[in-house]
């Protein structure tokens, strides 16, 4: 079992930065794939960012290349999501993922990771 749970979740506005934490706890040394995943209102949950164990593989969706990077601490368990020039539409709730297994393409289907945080919101005004 891993336990997750995100922090740094708030209320910015537009063009500032957050970072969002999510430590794991439990069996962190079979996370091979961490994630993180966020959900609009309204909107399907959707994929933000991942890293591989040894942080070899980042990978990012579009909308995000360029202003969010994704690491990890695996000494810490921690994962990072460092969100630079926000804007309105990144409104969500973020959402921290573990896969125990390595994902290789597959690193952005939600249904290939194990287990999840309970997420943390993040508001982005104009």
């Amino acid at each position: 079992q891993v336990q997750l749970v995100e922090f740094g979740g708030g209320l910015v506005q537009a063009g500032d930065s957050l970072r969002l934490s999510c430590a794991a706890s439990g069996r962190t040394s079979s996370a091979y794939f961490m994630g993180w995943f966020r959900q609009a209102p309204g909107k399907e949950r959707e994929f933000v960012a991942a890293v591989s164990h040894g942080s070899v593989y980042l990978y990012y969706a579009d909308s995000v290349k360029g202003r969010f990077t994704i690491s990890r601490d695996n000494a810490k368990s921690t994962v990072y999501l460092q969100m630079n020039s926000l804007k309105p539409e990144d409104t969500a709730v973020y959402y921290c993922a573990a896969a125990l297994n390595n994902l290789g393409r597959y690193y952005y289907l939600q249904s290939r990771y194990d287990y999840w945080g309970q997420g943390t919101q993040v508001t982005v005004s104009s």
